[in-house]
């Protein structure tokens, strides 16, 4: 008996219809949107922001990145107190999280330089965050945040960058998907 590497039955002589520019757009788009675990209307706020301010800012990729980057929940998981950014959402949502001492509960809430991230120490007793101060001394953390494993706290010292944050997508045809 001859094992072939495709079923059985008729062949049919299909090539896959390539993307139309709409299509790739629309790929490129909904790929950044889940990687920040967005909604459609969120996402799309931050984009219209951004085409707004386009006259006023050199690099409109990189601004993008910028408020994405900056995300209270997006920060949470870039310290690494979070496994992901699902449940980076989850732990802010739930009040776990602390700004400049200060609880916030707004996923999107927008942190600024010189702000510092940290854990409510009352719900430090959970069992997630039993284990969370060695797995923390291996984590490297961006360079515009600033990590004390100690404390189990952060600080924002800087900007994210593009390349730093490195999307893997092409954002400049999230701008045209969005300019029709």
């Amino acid at each position: 008996m001859l094992k072939k590497a495709y079923p059985p039955g008729q062949k049919r002589k299909r090539r896959p219809i390539p993307l139309s520019e709409y299509g790739k757009e629309s790929r490129e788009k909904q790929k950044l949107k889940s990687w920040y675990n967005l909604k459609e209307r969120q996402f799309k706020n931050y984009v219209k922001k951004v085409l707004a301010m386009k006259g006023k800012v050199e690099d409109a990729s990189e601004f993008l990145v910028n408020l994405l980057e900056t995300r209270l929940d997006n920060v949470v998981f870039r310290l690494g107190l979070a496994n992901s950014r699902a449940q980076a959402k989850q732990l802010v949502s739930h009040a776990f999280v602390l700004i400049n001492g200060k609880s916030i509960d707004t996923p999107s809430y927008q942190v600024k330089k010189g702000d510092i991230i940290s854990l409510k120490s009352q719900k430090m007793k959970k069992a997630n965050f039993q284990n969370l101060k060695n797995m923390l001394k291996k984590y490297k953390t961006p360079g515009w945040l600033e990590l004390n494993v100690e404390k189990l706290e952060g600080k924002v010292i800087g900007e994210p960058t593009l390349e730093e944050s490195a999307p893997p997508v092409e954002i400049p045809a999230i701008f045209e998907f969005y300019s029709r």
